[in-house]
C-alpha cells in the first residue's frame, strides 16, 4: 500500500510536509507530539450549522493537485492494494482495503458497488461549525481534497460517523484510534480549526494512551484555486 500525506494506515508514522507559500496557519510539525498538539488547539463553543451545505466547500473531488485525476480516485490509488484502473489511467476500477483502518478487515472495492468510502477525517460540517464558514472558498476546496483529511474506509461505518467529533464518533477498530484522533488534530492545527471543550477532553483522553504518537503532516496547499 503506497503512502500519502493523508493519515491513512500510517499509525504513528509522520511525513515530511510539503512547501505551501501559501499557507498562513501553523502547519503540523514532523514528529510533533499529537497531545502537545492537541492541548494547543483553540476551545470555543460549536457556531450554528446555519448555511452549511456540501457545495460550499466546492464540487466533489475536483482535481485540486491538477495531476489529471479528481481526488476520490488519487486516494483509492494512494490506499487500495491491487488497484485496477481503467484505460485513461485515473478511475480506480477495483482494489482491495486491507486492512480497513475503521474496522479491522479486508474489503473489496468494486466501482459501482462500492463498499468503500473516502472519509473525511474532520467532517465538511464539523468544520463549518467550528471556524470554516469564515473561510474563502478557495480554502474550503483545499479542505475537502486534502488527502491529508482523507482516508478510504468501510462505507458503513463511515455513515454511521457522520458529521461526529471525537467527542462523539471513534473507530470500533480500537488499534487504530491513536492514530484517527491524531489524524484530526492534524487537520485542525493546520486549517486553524477550533474544538469544544468536549471534543478535546476526548482527543486528550485517547491520546493520554499513545503519549508517542505523532502528528502526520503533508497534504496539499490551503487554497484551491476553482476547478
Amino acid at each position: 500500500m503506497a503512502l500519502t500525506g493523508s493519515l491513512a494506515l500510517t499509525g504513528c508514522d509522520s511525513l515530511d510536509e510539503l512547501p505551501d507559500p501559501t499557507r498562513s496557519e501553523a502547519a503540523p510539525a514532523p514528529g510533533g507530539s499529537a497531545l502537545q498538539a492537541a492541548e494547543g488547539l483553540t476551545v470555543k463553543g460549536r457556531a450554528p450549522k446555519t448555511g452549511y451545505e456540501r457545495d460550499a466547500f466546492g464540487s466533489a473531488w475536483i482535481d485540486t493537485d491538477r495531476n489529471g485525476c479528481g481526488t476520490r480516485d488519487d486516494i483509492l490509488a494512494e490506499q487500495l492494494d491491487d488497484v485496477s484502473r481503467d484505460a485513461d489511467g485515473c478511475k480506480v476500477l477495483s482494489g482491495v482495503l486491507d486492512p480497513d483502518p475503521y474496522t479491522g478487515t479486508r474489503i473489496s472495492f468494486e466501482r459501482g458497488r462500492s463498499k468503500v468510502d473516502i472519509d473525511h477525517l474532520v467532517a465538511l460540517s464539523d468544520a463549518w461549525q467550528k471556524g470554516a464558514q469564515k473561510w474563502s472558498d478557495g480554502k474550503r476546496r483545499a479542505f475537502a481534497n486534502d488527502p491529508l483529511n482523507l482516508v478510504a474506509a468501510d462505507s458503513s461505518t463511515n455513515r454511521r460517523k457522520g458529521d461526529g467529533d471525537t467527542a462523539t464518533w471513534l473507530p470500533p477498530n480500537k488499534d487504530y484510534r491513536c492514530a484517527y484522533v491524531a489524524g484530526q488534530v492534524s487537520v485542525k492545527k493546520k486549517y486553524g480549526l477550533w474544538v469544544t471543550q468536549a471534543e478535546l477532553d476526548a482527543m486528550k483522553d485517547v491520546l493520554a494512551g499513545c503519549p508517542q504518537q505523532k502528528l502526520v503532516a503533508g497534504g496539499n496547499p490551503t487554497e484551491a484555486p476553482a476547478r
